[in-house]
């Protein structure tokens, strides 16, 4: 069918042309969809301010020859009004959506990356817990849904769970001492069990730790994602540079 509908999370915009928008949104049936919105950018556009990046959204489609284009859409829930005036929370859920788009895949569906996403948006809309310590938590569970899943209970190399002691990018997390290669990292052991809580969620965890160890383990897990997504996250600079 030509037409078709879908729940989606916008997650980035472009200008296109005089008056048009290419809309990126991660949608729950159609995975990751790149679509033509004409004409938002006009002042008497129905639905322009309707298609801003963390606004969770109602969409109907139609498909194109390269691009599908927006017939329709009602708003959801307006993440975004309440992530914008807080800086800390607009650097972090910017971070979220662009990894959100580099794990994604036109035309399949991840439900369990989409619930995720949409958890940890309304987290930050709802100030239930720190901006930073949100998006940590979401960047390790959403590489692990996506295959990439951090070691933090066992050794990277060996399986072993004992004597965790060295974090190694490389060799894909925590390593014990023994695994450890040249130029491993020792983080205290805070660090290592706010990474371990950070991984599966455990807020309780989270809360009590992230004031002290934070910084450190946002260090450890920028790091760890921007390798293997074997790329840059261009919004962790801002994360940077109000930190």
């Amino acid at each position: 069918m030509k037409l078709y509908r879908d729940e989606g999370i916008i997650l980035r915009t472009q200008d296109l042309g005089e008056a048009d928008r290419i809309v990126t949104l991660l949608a729950r049936a159609h995975g990751l969809v790149r679509c033509v919105a004409k004409g938002v950018r006009r002042t008497r556009s129905r639905f322009g301010a309707r298609l801003e990046p963390f606004t969770y959204v109602d969409v109907q489609l139609y498909r194109g020859r390269s691009l599908d284009i927006v017939t329709e859409v009602a708003t959801l829930n307006p993440f975004g009004r309440a992530i914008a005036p807080d800086f800390e929370a607009y650097a972090a859920a910017s971070t979220m959506v662009e990894v959100a788009e580099k794990l994604g895949a036109e035309g399949e569906p991840d439900r369990a990356h989409y619930r995720l996403l949409l958890g940890a948006l309304n987290s930050l809309a709802s100030r239930q817990h720190a901006p930073y310590p949100i998006m940590d938590s979401y960047l390790l569970r959403a590489m692990a849904v996506s295959g990439w899943g951090l070691a933090v209970t066992s050794c990277a190399l060996c399986g072993s769970g004992e004597d965790l002691a060295a974090f190694h990018v490389q060799a894909g997390g925590m390593v014990c001492r023994r695994c450890a290669p040249r130029g491993a990292a020792y983080p205290g052991e805070d660090t290592r069990r706010l990474l371990a809580a950070l991984a599966r969620g455990d807020w309780d965890v989270i809360d009590a730790l992230a004031g002290s160890t934070g910084e450190t383990a946002h260090g450890y897990i920028s790091a760890y994602v921007q390798w293997y997504l074997e790329r840059k996250v261009r919004s962790l600079q801002i994360v940077r540079s109000a930190s």
